[in-house]
């Protein structure tokens, strides 16, 4: 039997949210954007009536206000998002046990064996629409398809509140013409490479010898091939908001330029205390740790490394990455954007094996260390227990917990 795989996209979810919850502004150009005072001044999403003025996605708010002076910018309410998004996902469980979060604001439904109760792929899409609607004052664009990469490639073909159904007989003429950079995991730099070779379109990429691609891109080139010819064969996984945990991580918009590695020091210091408190408050502890650095040009790069232990210690976090940092950037560009990512995560009663080369009493008095002081922080607030590094450059030390990055799960798992 056909698999029949939704994907749903919550439209302009931030926006989206912030409208409902506030009708005055709904009829108005909203947009969601961080702190313009800390440099944090990105849209994150807009509303369709700024997307009409222009505005995008990723801009800084400066810009945007150029474009549309009366644009109106609520800063993020992530607790309202997530409570938005689970409720959401209570409506398509309502329809399949096997829901797959992609962020925030996106799912997978397997409602293949659901359609014997349901009807077909289209009909239970259109339902979920309506109920979006009607019960949270929301809309989602979905795309309707038999693999997972083409029911996400549907849902951003029609925005918003629209069904878009791609078939194994129809996919050519639907897919094939679409912009290379529009199939999942083809971004930036990939797409450059591709469009430098003369692969403008899927189609262009789906007719390629596999080997070519794989010379190109490595073994991601015959990855996306795959992709491309509708061959993905991965499976909708059941998730829930806890168990799609991979990392916890936090980046930042910088309140000035970084200039030297001083200055990048500190700010993986500030990350690194964010991820680790978020790593004690939900019981983990991390064995990889990851660093994304972007410059004041937008180009971005991302880099990973292994702890010799599994850690929830922001000195151990934030000595990894500076050690990273270190041996992958050479400072052609000031930098203009940072994050730190905790993965490959354990809980954090997880038996490991000690080391004859690390004091596990010493990393013990550490952990309490820094459980003190998040029961000392959460009564007296963040600045209450400082570093003294961070107090070398005041303007750098921000508190990014009240920032957090809801970082997407990988598509793979």
């Amino acid at each position: 039997m056909e698999k029949i795989i939704l994907h749903s996209d919550l439209n302009s979810f931030y926006a989206s949210v912030e409208c409902m919850k506030n009708p005055e502004i709904r009829d108005k150009p909203v947009a969601v954007g961080g702190s313009v005072e800390q440099r944090h001044g990105i849209i994150l999403t807009k509303n369709l009536i700024a997307k009409g003025y222009g505005v995008k996605t990723g801009e800084a708010i400066w810009q945007a206000k150029q474009k549309c002076p009366n644009l109106i910018v609520m800063r993020p309410d992530y607790e309202t998002y997530i409570y938005f998004s689970k409720e959401a996902r209570k409506i398509y469980s309502y329809y399949t046990d096997l829901v797959e979060s992609f962020g925030i604001d996106e799912c997978w439904l397997d409602v293949t064996e659901s359609s014997k109760l349901f009807g077909t792929g289209k009909s239970i899409a259109d339902e979920i629409r309506i109920r979006l609607k009607r019960e949270l004052g929301i809309t989602a664009s979905i795309g309707v398809s038999y693999n997972k990469i083409f029911a996400k490639l549907g849902s951003d073909m029609k925005k918003p509140d629209a069904t878009t159904v791609i078939t194994q007989k129809d996919f050519k003429q639907n897919v094939w013409p679409l912009p290379v950079s529009d199939l999942l995991y083809v971004g930036r730099s990939t797409s450059k490479k591709l469009i430098n070779v003369g692969i403008y379109t899927i189609g262009d990429l789906a007719n390629l010898n596999p080997s070519f691609l794989k010379k190109l891109l490595g073994k991601w080139g015959e990855t996306l091939w795959m992709f491309a010819n509708g061959l993905d064969t991965v499976a909708v996984t059941k998730t829930d908001h806890q168990s799609v945990i991979k990392g916890i991580g936090n980046s930042m918009t910088t309140p000035r330029d970084l200039l030297n590695n001083e200055d990048v020091k500190i700010l993986l210091y500030v990350l690194s205390e964010s991820v680790a408190e978020r790593l004690r408050k939900y019981n983990f502890k991390g064995n990889t740790i990851q660093i994304y650095i972007r410059d004041n040009e937008l180009n971005s790069i991302e880099r990973q490394a292994k702890l010799s232990e599994c850690s929830c210690v922001t000195k151990d976090i934030a000595d990894k990455a500076f050690k990273i940092f270190l041996n992958s950037w050479n400072w052609e560009k000031p930098i203009r954007s940072i994050g730190v990512r905790a993965t490959d995560l354990v809980t954090a009663d997880t038996y490991t094996q000690l080391s004859f080369f690390y004091d596990e009493r010493q990393r013990l008095k550490e952990e309490q260390l820094e459980y003190s002081i998040d029961k000392i922080r959460k009564r007296f607030g963040h600045y209450s227990v400082q570093r003294a590094l961070l107090l070398k450059d005041k303007a750098l030390n921000a508190n990014p917990i009240e920032e957090n990055v809801i970082f997407p799960v990988s598509y793979f798992k």
